[in-house]
C-alpha cells in the first residue's frame, strides 16, 4: 500500500508542474500590459514601474521563472495585491469555511442522491421511479446559481426561514453556522444529488438483476437484508468514485455560490481576486485548489482499493 501511495504521488508531480506553468503564465495571458491592467488608465509611469517591480515583470523571463519556482518550493505563493498579506495565509484562513460547507453539501448529496436512487430502483417503472427520474433530470439541468437565487427569494425573502447570506463560524455558534451554511450547501448539493440519483438507480437496477440477489431472495431473506447487505455493498463501488467527482465540482462551484451568499471562503476570495486582478492570489489559489484536488483523488483511490480486494491485489 505504501508503494501505491508513492506511485500516485509521483504521478501527480507532472500535473502540478503543468498547473504551475499555467499559473505562472496567467499574468501573460491577459491582453496588453499587466501593470496597466492592474494600475488602471490613470496610473502614473512611476506607479506602473512599481507594479512591474512588485510582480517581477521588470526581470528577464528566465529569471522570473526561476524566481517563481524558488518561492514555490519554499511554500511562498507571493503576497496579495489587494489584501496585503501572504497568499498562503489568506488561503489557509478561508479554507476551513469552504471545506465545512463542501462537507455539509457532500453529506446532503449522498443522503438525497443515494436514497432517491435506491427508491427509484426498488420501484422500477412506478410513479416513484418516474418522480426520481424527473428530480435527477432537473437537478442536472438547472444551474446552481439560479437555484441559489430562487432559494434566497423563497426561503429568505418570502418565508424568512433562513438568512439571505453571510456566515457565522461553527465554533462560535453551531446553530448560526447551520442557518447560514444550509442554503449554499443545498444549492451546491442539488445538482450533484441529481447526478448521483441517476448513477445509483442504474447501478442498483443492474445489481438487483444478478443471480446472487435472486438466490438470496429465494432463500427467504428479508428484503432489507437483500438490499442493505448484498446489493448495497456492490453499489458502493461506483458511488465512491462519484464522491471524488462530486467534491471536485463542489470546490469548483463554490466561487459562484459563495459570492452569491456572501460566504467568506476560498471561492469568494478567488472571485474577488479575479475581479480585482490580484494575480498572485489567482496563481496561488489555482495551485492550492489543484493540490487539494490531487490529494483528494489519491484518498478516493485508496478508499476504492480498500473496498475492492481485486484492485488491492493488483496494487501490490
Amino acid at each position: 500500500m505504501f508503494g501505491y501511495i508513492i506511485s500516485r504521488l509521483l504521478q501527480a508531480i507532472p500535473i502540478l508542474i503543468l498547473v504551475s506553468l499555467i499559473a505562472f503564465g496567467i499574468i501573460y495571458l491577459i491582453p496588453g500590459d499587466a501593470a496597466v491592467v492592474i494600475g488602471g488608465p490613470s496610473a502614473t509611469p512611476e506607479e506602473l514601474a512599481q507594479i512591474r517591480q512588485n510582480l517581477g515583470l521588470d526581470q528577464p523571463l528566465h529569471i522570473q521563472i526561476l524566481t517563481f519556482y524558488a518561492h514555490l518550493f519554499q511554500g511562498d505563493l507571493g503576497r496579495s495585491l489587494t489584501l496585503g498579506i501572504p497568499v498562503v495565509d489568506a488561503l489557509l484562513a478561508r479554507s476551513p469555511i469552504t471545506i465545512g460547507i463542501a462537507i455539509y453539501s457532500l453529506v446532503l448529496t449522498i443522503l438525497i442522491g443515494l436514497s432517491t436512487g435506491m427508491l427509484a430502483a426498488l420501484n422500477h417503472n412506478r410513479w416513484i421511479d418516474q418522480a426520481a427520474t424527473l428530480f435527477a433530470l432537473l437537478g442536472v439541468s438547472l444551474p446552481n446559481f439560479w437555484l441559489a437565487l430562487v432559494m434566497i427569494v423563497l426561503f429568505s425573502v418570502h418565508l424568512g426561514w433562513l438568512p439571505t447570506g453571510g456566515y457565522v463560524p461553527f465554533t462560535k455558534d453551531p446553530i448560526g453556522w447551520l442557518r447560514t451554511a444550509t442554503l449554499p450547501a443545498v444549492a451546491l448539493a442539488l445538482m450533484q444529488a441529481g447526478l448521483l440519483t441517476r448513477i445509483t438507480r442504474s447501478t442498483m437496477l443492474e445489481v438487483l438483476n444478478q443471480d446472487y440477489i435472486r438466490t438470496a431472495r429465494a432463500k427467504g431473506l428479508p428484503e432489507w437484508i437483500v438490499v442493505g447487505r448484498h446489493a448495497l455493498a456492490n453499489v458502493m463501488m461506483p458511488i465512491v468514485t462519484m464522491i471524488g467527482l462530486v467534491l471536485s465540482v463542489l470546490l469548483s462551484g463554490s466561487i459562484v455560490i459563495e459570492t452569491i451568499f456572501g460566504v467568506p471562503g476560498i471561492g469568494s476570495l478567488l472571485g474577488s481576486a479575479i475581479a480585482n486582478r490580484d494575480y498572485p492570489m489567482i496563481q496561488g489559489g489555482l495551485l492550492f485548489v489543484t493540490t487539494a484536488l490531487l490529494l483528494l483523488n489519491i484518498v478516493i483511490d485508496l478508499l476504492y482499493t480498500s473496498l475492492d480486494p481485486r484492485i488491492r491485489v493488483r496494487g501490490r
